[in-house]
């Protein structure tokens, strides 16, 4: 038992770093517009589903927009949730966004788009140019309805070929990419994701044989262990070998990337953390003295860099094991 206790201890991560993670000027606003979706994926962090009812009022919607308006400096509008397109003020804050000449994601599982009062989606997204990333964490339908939940592979598939024909993966103004998430660990046979030059080789020529299909970029991203992925973890023991395992792999090289230094996450009551992950794990951003932030604070400050310092906590070893992982994939 004391063996097992000194193998899984891990070194916190602020005592990891040589100096504090420092917050960059903000260029990015990502806004989890609420927690309700049409899947129940096993490894959402955000343990979205159907029955979740949680999302943005008109009030926090209104001040989002307000902020989206008043700072230039934001570059990129990062919808997210949830399934974003379902949860109140995701047309506001795409319109908002658009017109005030900043690009928009949107974090998309793909299958939203059969659903009833969604089929407007593809075509809308084209309209405004919306840069859709989804969720397809594997090439092949048996790891993809296992992670996701039985025929989303396919509808997914179909989905991805509608954006095909609107020009999404072929205009370069219509971007499209795919996420890839790894299958939930069951044994201590851990691994880093696979290289995401190379997998995304494999992405391309499978879909493309297979398919037809076409997409830009392929993101790698680390399970961290939050939300229903870290349930998954304490229900099988893995939780602490996981973390030790990420820490053993920790790459000092990817701090400077890290997706938390030039964004602000924005819940769906308009308080501000460093991250998402952060966010499902209620650790929220603090100004320089201390105060915790929220939109209408940073209004009231007519300023979006309030934070000298970003909060950390064992699971940002998953950010920045190996090659590093960010809502962009890969970071070095």
């Amino acid at each position: 038992m004391v063996q097992q206790i000194a193998r899984d201890t891990v070194t916190p991560f602020s005592q990891k770093l040589n100096h504090p993670l420092n917050k960059n000027p903000i260029t990015v606003l990502q806004i989890n517009i609420g927690k309700r979706c049409n899947l129940t994926c096993n490894h959402c962090h955000v343990e979205a589903s159907p029955k979740r009812t949680e999302e943005l009022t008109p009030e926090i919607c209104g001040k989002l927009i307000e902020i989206i308006h008043k700072f230039p400096q934001i570059k990129i509008v990062d919808l997210t949730g949830g399934a974003p397109e379902m949860n109140y003020g995701f047309k506001p804050l795409v319109e908002a966004s658009r017109l005030t000449g900043k690009a928009v994601i949107v974090r998309s599982n793909l299958t939203i788009y059969f659903e009833p009062e969604f089929e407007y989606l593809p075509r809308y997204f084209a309209q405004n140019q919306v840069r859709v990333v989804a969720s397809l964490p594997c090439y092949l339908e048996d790891n993809v309805d296992k992670m996701r939940g039985k025929g989303v592979y396919n509808d997914s598939i179909r989905a991805i070929q509608w954006l095909n024909q609107l020009g999404y993966g072929i205009n370069p103004d219509l971007i499209l990419d795919f996420v890839y998430n790894p299958q939930l660990p069951v044994t201590e046979k851990f691994s880093l994701t696979p290289n995401q030059a190379k997998l995304e080789e494999d992405y391309k020529m499978f879909l493309r044989e297979h398919f037809d299909i076409e997409f830009n970029q392929l993101f790698t991203i680390t399970n961290l262990p939050v939300g229903r992925s870290k349930f998954h973890l304490q229900r099988t023991k893995l939780y602490s070998p996981y973390i030790k395992f990420l820490e053993t792999n920790f790459n000092p090289d990817t701090l400077e990337y890290l997706m938390c230094r030039d964004q602000l996450s924005i819940d769906y009551l308009g308080n501000v953390y460093d991250c998402d992950f952060n966010q499902m794990e209620n650790l929220p951003a603090e100004s320089r003295s201390g105060e915790k932030l929220t939109v209408s604070k940073i209004l009231a400050a007519g300023n979006l860099d309030l934070i000298d310092e970003i909060r950390t906590a064992a699971y940002c070893y998953g950010c920045t094991a190996g090659c590093g992982s960010s809502c962009g994939g890969a970071l070095v």
